[in-house]
């Protein structure tokens, strides 16, 4: 089979053998797939992901000397059922699964892994278990978003949003794009977000946000504080006297840039008792102060993923129109166009999502 493998931090076209399913796993044809910012990420900065994964006790990290078919964002069709399936989804059949293969030695992750491609290649090998069909009149494309999508469901989640709490999302690419989704989703308004792009603020606006800041003119808190003010006064808390008014709903700061140097300025503008949900993924050293979170009383909440129920009820939004997917696609390449991708993504002005068709001719 063709497949673009990361080869000594470069991409290329390869040919590689069709994986094999084994025993309760089928062999799957890749439709599309989404290049994530953590694949960038991965390709850039490859040694300080693959140390990360090490301290952090994985089993299975990625060895740098061999080929990796990077590519977790995908919908399928079964082409053919390994040993032991229960073979409830025939073959054709669309689905979408959360990336990793379930062996009796633990979870191996697809597109992270040397011996598991991901879907920048023509076939995959997944779990039968973990398989979703996808419904009928939801298009390929869409459900492919199913699950960076359910990245900003499971924020959402981890957030332990209150009535009351007012949600502020720094950086509006695909990562915070799908806050946005999810935040309003869960019925969390008015919704604040900020980035510099004027691209992204616009689909930010599209995904549900309510304010859109481009910090080059405004800072966020100020449109934040702005909107954050108690529509019932009866409910807000008493302030002390030697505390400026008016008091202010609790903020909620999802970070979805992962660059050094931004949590720590998050961090001194943040108001007093601040919650911050870290989804962006920064893959290199960077420096907080810990005195400004000991004297605000900030609390730090570090996500990762999703759940297996988060997944499937994210899939479910998407087909119902609930979550917005659509306007996040704006290209499509071959195989031969991933590299070509990657570069174009570096740009916020002209791409937020770009699928792989493997099969594009």
């Amino acid at each position: 089979m063709r497949a673009v493998v990361m080869r000594k931090q470069h991409l290329v076209v390869a040919d590689l053998p069709l994986p094999t399913p084994g025993p309760g796993e089928v062999l799957v044809k890749t439709l599309a797939c989404g290049i994530c910012g953590s694949d960038l990420h991965a390709l850039k900065h490859a040694e300080n992901f693959v140390e990360a994964g090490r301290r952090a006790g994985s089993r299975f990290v990625m060895d740098l000397s061999r080929d990796v078919v990077m590519g977790h964002e995908f919908c399928a069709a079964i082409v053919e059922h390994g040993p032991e399936t229960r073979r409830h989804l025939p073959r054709g059949t669309r689905v979408c699964s959360r990336p990793g293969l379930v062996r009796p030695d633990g979870v191996w992750t697809v597109g992270y892994s040397n011996d598991t491609p991901g879907g920048y290649a023509e076939y995959m090998r997944l779990t039968e278990a973990l398989l979703l069909p996808v419904p009928d009149a939801l298009a390929t494309e869409q459900a492919a978003l199913t699950e960076p999508m359910a990245v900003g469901v499971h924020a959402v989640e981890k957030a332990s949003l209150g009535p009351d709490d007012a949600p502020l999302v720094i950086g509006c690419g695909p990562v915070g794009l799908a806050v946005i989704a999810a935040l309003r989703l869960k019925g969390a308004r008015p919704i604040v977000a900020a980035d510099f792009s004027p691209r992204r603020r616009e689909l930010a606006a599209a995904l549900g946000a309510d304010v859109v800041v481009d910090p080059a003119g405004t800072t966020p808190w100020q449109s934040w504080r702005e909107v954050a003010v108690w529509r019932d006064a009866s409910r807000a808390p008493k302030l002390p006297a030697w505390m400026p008014g008016p008091p202010l709903r609790p903020a909620v700061v999802f970070e979805c840039v992962g660059v050094p140097g931004v949590l720590d300025r998050i961090m001194g503008a943040a108001p007093r008792g601040t919650r911050i949900v870290v989804v962006g993924v920064c893959m290199e050293q960077d420096a907080i102060s810990p005195m400004l979170g000991i004297m605000k009383e900030l609390s730090l909440q570090f996500v990762l993923g999703y759940t297996g129920d988060e997944f499937a009820a994210t899939l479910g939004h998407i087909a119902a129109g609930a979550i917005a997917a659509a306007p996040l696609v704006t290209g499509k390449v071959d195989l031969a166009g991933v590299a070509g991708a990657f570069e174009a993504l570096a740009s916020p002005e002209r791409h937020a999502k770009i699928l792989v068709e493997p099969w594009r001719s």
